[in-house]
């Protein structure tokens, strides 16, 4: 489907339709986001913390990336897939155009990467690479969790960095942990789509991470909703089958 995902993201920004993303890091979950009509999947290098057991997304590769990229395929052969490309995978051109395509060969039909990259995006996007860029609360990088752009000088660099990259050929932008204001004026400002992530609802799309939108994560961030409450499912669940076996009541 690389061949025509950004298509697919531009014509949803020229009608106005809201787009749905979702991080997904394994065929289980993701044949579900399929069937539920999720519109994009994202491989994110959150699965350092939400399925990994890291501290920090900097602390996973390109192996894991692929890995669960190529999981993400498998379980999902019909949705957009996007991955994260790693920390220290994308600095350079030449380090990040052979890592996108190793990711497109692993099933992914873009990549994401964090910061204004010109450069990298510009290779990328050369080598039939598409790229979905990443601004505002960079995880890979980010020595806090406080919201970007709150101080002007801040703001302006975020909203002239997604001018940049739009130029210079990413069909979308995720915003992250930024103020609403700032994330609605990139919006309309921008012909290709924003994706927030605690950025407020005029974003032309909203991301979410899998387990946390499960209820699956014991901790998530204040901007991260559950729509359900799998982990405590999940341990009703175990509790019943841990009593059955040690009761004899199972098998």
């Amino acid at each position: 489907m690389s061949q025509n995902i950004r298509e697919f993201l531009l014509s949803a920004r020229q009608d106005g339709r809201r787009l749905s993303m979702v991080t997904c890091y394994d065929a289980a979950f993701a044949e579900i986001c399929q069937e539920a009509g999720i519109d994009l999947l994202l491989v994110g290098d959150s699965v350092a913390n939400a399925v990994l057991g890291y501290a920090k997304t900097a602390q996973i590769g390109m192996g894991e990336m692929l890995h669960h990229t190529a999981a993400v395929r498998r379980g999902s052969p019909s949705s957009r897939i996007v991955t994260d490309l790693p920390f220290g995978s994308d600095e350079l051109p030449e380090t990040a155009v052979p890592n996108g395509l190793a990711l497109m060969a692993a099933g992914a039909d873009a990549v994401k990467l964090e910061g204004a990259k010109l450069d990298s995006v510009r290779a990328l996007v050369a080598a039939g690479v598409p790229v979905v860029a990443h601004l505002g609360l960079l995880p890979q990088t980010a020595t806090s969790l406080k919201q970007a752009g709150k101080n002007p000088e801040e703001a302006a660099q975020i909203l002239k960095d997604a001018t940049d990259l739009a130029q210079a050929g990413a069909s979308a932008v995720v915003l992250e942990h930024i103020p609403t204001p700032l994330a609605a004026e990139i919006t309309q400002k921008l012909a290709i789509p924003t994706i927030g992530i605690g950025a407020g609802g005029e974003c032309s799309g909203q991301v979410l991470v899998l387990h946390d939108l499960l209820g699956l994560s014991a901790r998530r961030p204040p901007f991260a909703k559950a729509f359900v409450d799998l982990r405590k499912l999940a341990l009703e669940g175990l509790v019943s089958y841990h009593q059955a076996v040690t009761t004899r009541q199972f098998p």
